[in-house]
């Protein structure tokens, strides 16, 4: 899933305007304008479209965090996992809406898909691991759609 993907869907999945969504990236320790979400925000087949850095959906992810949960209490400033891949963003909406292993199977048993608790831990491993396993884009996106449904 690319970045512009992912930014378009957790957008649609807040319901927020598009003044909150830069805000969510200054949460992160990012800085961008409303006219380079708009452009992130396109469509690759509309004009206008940017491709989005992995720094500003990293800094995004971790301003939705922040969003989500409040501030850390230490507040030091959250590492940027770069580059954003499937998992970096499955761990970050597992964080940001406070998700367990079992609510996040729920979700997605109810597109129709099932996952084993083994499977879902592979996705947050450190992709060193060998048991690690990449998080495919219909994945992301079926959790995506429940919770936003």
């Amino acid at each position: 899933m690319t970045n512009n993907d992912a930014l378009r869907s957790i957008a649609y999945l807040l319901h927020v305007p598009d003044a909150k969504l830069v805000e969510i990236v200054r949460l992160g320790e990012g800085e961008i304008t409303k006219d380079e979400l708009l452009a992130f925000m396109k469509r690759d087949d509309e004009f206008g479209y940017v491709p989005c850095p992995h720094e500003v959906m990293a800094q995004f992810l971790n301003g939705l965090v922040t969003y989500k949960r409040g501030p850390k209490p230490d507040a030091l400033a959250p590492v940027l996992d770069i580059p954003v891949t499937n998992n970096v963003i499955l761990k970050k909406l597992r964080v940001a809406f406070e998700l367990k292993d079992v609510d996040i199977a729920s979700i997605i048993e109810k597109s129709g898909l099932r996952v084993s608790k083994a499977e879902l831990g592979a996705f947050f491993r450190r992709p060193d691991h060998r048991n690690y396993r990449e998080c495919g884009d219909q994945f992301l996106r079926n959790l995506m759609k429940g919770l936003a449904g």
